[in-house]
């Protein structure tokens, strides 16, 4: 097999990232320049600033993309960047610079789905795993059980009906006073805390649907925070942290081993920034493996959004020759699915 090596480019949200990818699987260099520090102030990303910060960053992240790799522009098959879902103006950024290498280098441009980026993270993790198997993509913007019937075939089977699993983390995280951003942190405070100390809402939708719901949960949190203080009483952080994400993890695990068993897939894969907790990893590795399911998820630097499994999808999108054009353009609210 003769070599393909692609360059990578992710700026959907706020991570300004490049990387060089041979083969689909063999990382040569990933870069990440992350803006959380300074979007913490504000409790969220504020997409002005993070746009603004992507074009201060996107060349020089490419440039050392190329340099930690010891490869010239020469020797680069094809630029892969995200397109779609994703901030406007930050995935502008980013599709610009690739379309300015592209044009420059006379290479192939490959525009590559963000969530399906994030399924494709499993790979490089992974070297072993091919399709089909069935995945929960859990981030701040989606929560999404699809079902990969091939490297660029995907259907959903379940998806959330109003806030992302990441979301209602992020937002809990604000309520109780721990900040931004606000997975890591409930994860790490949960560690503390007792799971059954509150009921929690689970929300489950009619037999073989597998869709979420988590505004319901969040209210309840609230809820509780809001009485709680009503009647002079205190409550304990870690406490409410580890309820709320016991009963978040048993909605994404239970509905993602539905799904596995209902297509018949003896594979489960997870993948997304809440792909990186440690409840949802331990709790599908302990369930999975009562059901027989083989269980990947990637390591938690590729859980976050990267260009690496940017260039490992592009790689297979180039592979089946689906390139882009140099008109091609962001969609922020691009479908799973969907090619331009």
């Amino acid at each position: 097999m003769i070599d393909k090596i692609i360059l990578g480019i992710e700026s959907s949200c706020d991570e300004t990232s490049a990387s060089v990818v041979r083969n689909g699987r063999e990382v040569l260099s990933n870069v990440i320049s992350s803006q959380v520090d300074l979007h913490q102030k504000y409790g969220g990303v504020v997409p002005e600033i993070a746009s603004r910060k992507h074009v201060e960053l996107v060349v020089p992240v490419i440039n050392q993309a190329l340099e930690e790799a010891g490869i010239t522009p020469d020797a680069i098959d094809a630029v892969g960047v995200t397109y779609g879902p994703g901030l406007v103006g930050a995935l502008l950024v980013g599709l610009s610079a690739a379309k300015a290498m592209a044009f420059a280098w006379d290479k192939p441009l490959v525009g590559v789905h963000h969530i399906e980026g994030h399924i494709a993270a499993n790979y490089i993790q992974h070297k072993e795993l091919e399709p089909p198997f069935v995945c929960l993509v859990a981030s701040g913007g989606h929560s999404h059980i699809v079902y990969v019937g091939d490297y660029d075939r995907f259907e959903i089977l379940g998806r959330t009906r109003d806030d992302a699993a990441g979301e209602a983390f992020d937002k809990v995280a604000r309520a109780v006073g721990l900040g931004y951003p606000g997975g890591p942190l409930i994860d790490k405070s949960a560690r503390e805390g007792n799971p059954k100390a509150i009921d929690f809402p689970r929300v489950h939708f009619e037999k073989g649907c597998f869709d979420f719901s988590f505004s319901g949960i969040k209210t309840a949190v609230l809820n509780y925070l809001n009485s709680t203080e009503q009647k002079g009483e205190k409550y304990k952080v870690e406490d409410v942290c580890a309820s709320f994400q016991s009963a978040v993890v048993d909605v994404l695990v239970t509905n993602l081993i539905a799904a596995a068993k209902k297509v018949k897939s003896p594979k489960v894969a997870l993948a997304g920034g809440v792909a990186a907790n440690s409840l949802l990893r331990n709790e599908l590795m302990e369930r999975a493996a009562k059901d027989g399911l083989e269980v990947f998820y990637p390591s938690p630097i590729l859980c976050t959004d990267n260009a690496a499994m940017i260039a490992c999808a592009a790689y297979y999108e180039f592979e089946r020759g689906n390139v882009s054009d140099l008109y091609l353009n962001a969609i922020p609210g691009l479908k799973l699915g969907e090619r331009r």
